[in-house]
């Protein structure tokens, strides 16, 4: 067995991982391997989405600070990280707040919350005790262990504030180190953020989104109208676009490499900044080694900055195919996500954009050649993700059939949208399409409140979303924040009862949490590959333990690691149903070709 195909120059080397619960099921009996098909027919699996977020504990409502002025930044926020900071083996929840006005009373939730998870999807708030009881125009939130010392900081982007970075103390403490640490992300207005290694060194390093180049003054000036109903929130296109800033990590301080690095892109003729990022979607497109980064930007050219080495980046965002639509219009982008969503060498990117405009699906089947096309109606994601405003999205086995399939936290900007747009409403539902491994346009099927229940459906002024195995049963349960509204958490129902295997991460030379590793798990004739990145969607972060489904398969043939350093990990008749913990330092040498 090989997964050449797909992680080139590997091969299949010792056992050396050991399972984080029940080690003395690591080694199964062998049994026949059972082949994960492609679903004969389009009907979506019995799988419910229930919400709990008051039974489990989760009271936050997001503050957005708008009074009736209709400032830009109100319609924004906000973002959530699922990340297990007390190192119990479970996901806590951590949800990001704006804040009011200066001067202003805010209404709602005051600062952003901690909730921690006691293993079980019960969540209790303890912000204050962790240190992370303060107030700022927060938007969006990265993870990642930046010093390598086994407890996962954060990373909050905000409005005027150039960010902020806790450090994890452990024992469940925070504590603000933006300035002793150099993590500043430039002024003006962040978005997205992800931790990344970009050189293979070890540490990870920090590239932030920055948004519209807006303060409250360029906003007042302006006099947006609702076609006569009254003052509209302003559209990006009012407002000059910024640039993005990447922090090299250099033993735990950062410098600032955004000039060299080659991420802040101008306009040739007028030298003005182009971009107006919201997501950011990390990921080696090429398969040499090196972390690429995509960014959706709104109402311009989205970018794909190509990984050259040496800290140094390229942008390909036009020449590659993913920076517009297919008639060369520029769209309005949040959310972001990659995944090999057929289960072979097709890579695709899914794009959430704004209202009557489709979700993009930018695909090809050789990532070598960095060449995509939007192939969003072949595949089932055209048409039916046009009408609403999408945000929050990502891939997913929520079902646990092997493959992935997609979700859509959706919502408008503006709470007036009805007086004008008599087809359209300020709250949304959500999108969920399954992926049913037909070809074609029944490939993503999209999932009615019938099937997976009423709950997931329900009209929200939706932002950020994340996923997480909250309650330890195997399958992946969902958090989305709504504009000026209460967060919301969804039980999955139903995911569990196809087999699936759990991958956690324990780097040595490679960055602690092994973000950047590549994991593919062999089950019969299906090959599933990942690469961990948390940061995904709009604004938020999903748990780093890497869940796949695994359909009826009673067997699973092999596992393989590829390490950002180039080692690799395998595992040999792991068991269904287990969570294994991989530790990089028992990792071998990748094989020279």
């Amino acid at each position: 067995m090989r997964f050449r195909k797909f992680f080139p120059a590997l091969g299949l080397v010792l056992l050396t991982g050991c399972t984080e619960r029940k080690p003395e099921t690591v080694i199964a009996k062998p049994q026949a391997p059972v082949a994960i098909k492609p679903a004969t027919n389009v009907k979506p699996p019995d799988v419910k989405f229930v919400e709990i977020t008051k039974a489990a504990g989760i009271d936050f409502v997001h503050t957005n600070a708008a009074e009736g002025e209709k400032l830009l930044p109100e319609t924004m926020g906000s973002g959530v990280a699922f990340f297990d900071y007390d190192n119990d083996g479970d996901a806590d929840l951590f949800l990001v707040n704006s804040a009011a006005w200066p001067g202003r009373q805010a209404k709602g939730t005051v600062g952003n919350r901690l909730y921690q998870n006691d293993g079980k999807g019960k969540f209790t708030d303890v912000t204050a005790a962790a240190g992370l009881a303060m107030t700022h125009f927060g938007q969006g939130v990265a993870v990642g262990d930046y010093d390598n010392d086994g407890n996962l900081d954060l990373f909050i982007t905000t409005l005027g504030e150039g960010g902020v970075l806790y450090h994890n103390e452990g024992g469940g403490k925070f504590k603000n180190v933006t300035t002793e640490a150099n993590a500043k992300g430039g002024d003006g207005w962040q978005t997205s953020a992800a931790f990344v290694d970009i050189e293979n060194d070890g540490d990870l390093d920090l590239f932030i989104c920055r948004y519209v180049d807006w303060s409250v003054d360029k906003d007042k000036s302006q006099n947006f109208q609702l076609s006569g109903k009254g003052r509209a929130y302003g559209p990006p296109t009012a407002f000059n676009g910024t640039l993005s800033t990447l922090l090299r990590n250099d033993k735990g301080k950062f410098v600032d490499i955004s000039e060299s690095a080659g991420i802040q892109v101008r306009s040739p003729e007028l030298k003005s900044p182009k971009g107006k990022g919201l997501g950011i979607a990390p990921f080696d497109i090429d398969g040499d080694g090196l972390v690429d980064i995509a960014i959706a930007n709104d109402t311009v050219p989205n970018f794909l900055f190509h990984n050259l080495g040496n800290g140094k980046f390229e942008e390909v965002g036009l020449t590659s195919g993913v920076a517009m639509d297919s008639l060369g219009n520029a769209r309005g982008a949040m959310g972001i996500d990659w995944a090999y969503f057929k289960n072979d060498n097709t890579l695709g990117l899914a794009i959430g954009n704004f209202a009557n405009e489709m979700t993009a699906l930018y695909v090809t089947e050789d990532p070598t050649r960095l060449l995509f096309s939007d192939q969003a109606n072949i595949f089932g994601l055209g048409a039916p993700t046009q009408p609403p405003l999408k945000f929050g999205l990502f891939f997913f086995d929520y079902d646990n059939d092997g493959r992935l399939d997609l979700l859509s936290t959706n919502g408008h900007l503006e709470n007036d949208i009805a007086k004008v747009q008599a087809s359209m409403t300020y709250e949304q539902a959500a999108q969920l399409f399954w992926n049913s491994g037909q070809k074609g346009r029944g490939m993503f099927t999209l999932v009615s409140s019938e099937i997976a229940g009423p709950d997931l459906f329900t009209p929200i002024v939706g932002r950020g979303s994340a996923y997480a195995d909250i309650d330890g049963d195997g399958d992946l349960d969902v958090v989305m924040t709504a504009n000026g509204g209460p967060a919301r958490l969804f039980r999955n129902d139903g995911g569990s009862k196809s087999n699936w295997i759990r991958i956690v991460l324990n780097g040595k030379e490679s960055n602690r949490v092994g973000i950047g590793a590549k994991v593919a798990v062999k089950a019969g004739d299906l090959i599933q590959q990942r690469q961990l990145f948390p940061a995904k969607g709009y604004l938020s972060s999903s748990e780093l333990p890497l869940t796949f489904g695994l359909g009826g398969a009673s067997r699973i043939d092999g596992v393989e690691i590829v390490w950002p350093s180039g080692k690799i990990s395998t595992i040999k008749d792991a068991k269904p149903g287990q969570t294994y913990k991989i530790d990089e330092a028992t990792a071998e040498p990748a094989k020279k070709k």
